[in-house]
């Protein structure tokens, strides 16, 4: 998975790094599993603006992915690698033996021809999902369930990956890609290895307009509005603006904004690294 630096043959082109999309197979997504995808522009149902800074932006089709992978023991072909533009990370098509075919998001080493399976019939290779009461202890994984059936939900965006620690009863302990330490029902299913697409992080857009193209309107600084518009606005000269926060005055460094009474918070071992 190789990167390009272009030559500065114009000013857009000048830093520019982009994804050699060296593992890509195939340029048309497959017909029988894309949908439609609306854009709101940032507008409401009435037509007001309720997020700014949102708009434009290249058409999109959606790809319908398989983040549940309950086709237990019936293995599947990897057809095709794609790139998707709804993510961050590559997808695979998978055509199973019954003749069903399915996308997943594509892990690190997944190549066309390689056989994928789900279920306690699985081994613990590349691609495959497995209930984390069947996946060896210190395996990388990624795609993983936060309850039983209801589809990957952590760790799918490119290159992240988890490792699995320990298992205590009823529970996995899994080590996230953020540092946090949480656990996880052993009823849950994961994806063997790290998600594709790790060179997302390196790529330089180079330009503005890439960014228009991604739907991302300019965003106005909030030093350089009035008080009446922002909690950092107004000043003689170039001021800096006081403690940065947002529109509606919430501290944007060190304040701790996660509820002391979430649910969730019975699982977690070791918080994130700060």
């Amino acid at each position: 998975m190789g990167l390009k630096k272009l030559k500065p043959v114009t000013p857009g082109t000048r830093f520019r790094v982009i994804n050699g999309f060296d593992v890509i197979t195939a340029s048309e997504p497959e017909k029988s599993l894309i949908a439609p995808l609306k854009k709101s522009g940032g507008r409401n149902s009435d037509g007001k603006m309720t997020m700014r800074y949102i708009g434009g932006g290249h058409k999109r089709k959606y790809r319908i992915i398989d983040f549940k992978r309950d086709k237990d023991g019936i293995p599947a072909k990897v057809a095709t690698i794609e790139y998707d533009p709804n993510r961050s990370a590559f997808i695979a098509l998978l055509h199973y033996a019954d003749g069903e075919k399915r996308y997943i998001i594509a892990p690190n080493g997944l190549t066309v021809g390689m056989q994928v399976m789900s279920g306690p019939k699985a081994t613990p290779d590349i691609g495959n999902a497995l209930f984390l009461s069947d996946i060896p202890l210190g395996t990388i994984i990624s795609c993983i369930e936060l309850k039983p059936g209801q589809g990957a939900k952590m760790v799918r965006s490119a290159g992240s990956f988890a490792q699995l620690l320990a298992r205590d009863g009823k529970y996995a302990v899994i080590k996230m890609p953020s540092g946090e330490t949480r656990q996880v029902l052993v009823t849950c299913k994961a994806m063997i290895g790290s998600v594709s697409n790790s060179d997302h992080s390196l790529v330089v857009s180079g330009k503005a307009g890439r960014s228009r193209w991604l739907g991302r309107r300019p965003r106005t600084r909030g030093v350089a509005m009035n008080p009446v518009d922002h909690p950092m606005g107004g000043g003689e000269g170039r001021a800096s603006g006081g403690h940065p926060r947002s529109r509606k005055g919430i501290p944007a460094k060190g304040y701790k904004t996660r509820s002391a009474k979430k649910y969730s918070n019975t699982f977690i071992i070791e918080r994130r690294k700060k």
